[in-house]
């Protein structure tokens, strides 16, 4: 295995055993020959950006272990990565892109796309507890990326929420980063951005993960399984406020309850025949003063739009129950050069719970915009 070619001790990559009664539950399904379901839920990593073909992501290995080690299951692969996107963002799309697969078992990982603070702290929890008491029960592997030129991620506030829910926890930190800082390998070897792995990061990622699998795997057949788990998360008092587990998202196809107004943008008729098709399903406007209004329910507030490396393009304001001192600057004009960034920026927080208003106003636009403004969606905490 190329974990033992770099000398990776895969062991140490686990910070939280957890409660494995769920993970084992989904391996018994597929020992007796029954159908299950294997998720992935998290960002570029997940997705398989980088990696050269959809088959050398991780994820799809860590999804041929169980084809191969549960030949007589149908195992069906549901990879729900998204690039660029984070827990705030997971939480709110969990529902149609990973629970409506009536999903066995699934990863998580969104530890380079968050960042290590009391926010996603939050939106994290919000994710772990949606998933945890949907209706399938299904088991959760929380997996921990890592930048591989400074080692930073959320894996902090992560690995708390693990804890507090029982859900084991691996992490790429002690396992391939630390082999990077002892100068095993270069980062290059694995990664050409020091974010993203390439073929062989994806491997090695990989491995960590399925040793975990194969030590769960062990300890069942060997009649050494965990407890029924009886964790109820809706039960459990949460780490933190937990303003985001109930998160909605609000696009064209379902405001019509919630739009109270719509001056000059334009409804996107595009169909979206695939998750990653992200700039789908919303509104677009290029005029000053057209302005769209939402009274939506909640007490966090955060409005999805683009951010276009073709520039100049329009920026617009976002103002919550008129209160414009703390209004939010969109930029849709994006400085970084790798693409077009799905953009998702909280306009308000922890206000008290109930009906707000949103209105997005253009402020500020160019003769020569190369594009124009883009909102894809309203989410409501």
């Amino acid at each position: 295995m190329r974990a033992e070619k770099y000398g990776i001790n895969c062991s140490k990559g686990v910070l939280n055993r957890g409660n494995l009664y769920r993970i084992e539950r989904a391996m018994k399904k597929a020992m007796r020959g029954e159908n299950i379901t294997v998720g992935f839920l998290g960002g570029s990593i997940t997705q398989g950006c980088l990696s050269s073909t959809p088959e050398t992501c991780y994820a799809y290995l860590v999804y041929r272990w169980w084809c191969e080690t549960f030949p007589d299951a149908g195992i069906t692969y549901v990879n729900a990565g998204i690039g660029g996107t984070t827990s705030q963002f997971g939480v709110a799309r969990a529902d149609s892109d990973l629970l409506s697969k009536s999903i066995d078992f699934t990863v998580v990982e969104f530890s380079v796309n968050d960042d290590d603070n009391a926010h996603f702290l939050e939106t994290y929890e919000g994710l772990i507890r949606k998933i945890y008491g949907s209706q399938t029960e299904p088991g959760i592997l929380i997996v921990n990326s890592v930048r591989y030129d400074d080692g930073v991620n959320a894996q902090a506030q992560h690995v708390r929420i693990g804890k507090a829910y029982e859900l084991p926890c691996v992490s790429m930190k002690p396992t391939l980063y630390e082999k990077v800082l002892d100068g095993t390998y270069t980062s290059r070897d694995i990664t050409e951005d020091d974010l993203h792995p390439n073929d062989e990061g994806h491997g090695l990622m990989a491995e960590v993960i399925i040793s975990f699998l194969e030590m769960v795997y062990s300890e069942l057949k060997t009649g050494n399984e965990d407890a029924d788990n009886h964790l109820d998360a809706k039960k459990m008092t949460p780490v933190t406020a937990n303003a985001y587990e109930n998160s909605v998202r609000y696009q064209n196809d379902n405001c019509e309850a919630v739009m109270t107004e719509n001056d000059g943008f334009a409804i996107d008729t595009q169909p979206q025949n695939d998750i990653r098709e992200i700039f789908r399903r919303g509104w677009t406007a290029d005029r000053e003063g057209a302005r769209i209004g939402f009274d939506i329910e909640g007490s966090c507030i955060g409005v999805q739009y683009r951010k276009s490396v073709m520039q100049p393009t329009c920026i617009a304001r976002a103002v919550v129950d008129g209160d414009t001192d703390n209004a939010k600057i969109l930029d849709g004009n994006f400085e970084e050069t790798w693409g077009d960034s799905l953009h998702l920026d909280t306009v308000a927080e922890h206000l008290p719970y109930g009906k707000h208003h949103i209105e997005i106003e253009l402020i500020e636009t160019h003769e020569d915009d190369k594009v124009p403004f883009y909102l894809v969606s309203v989410i409501a905490g």
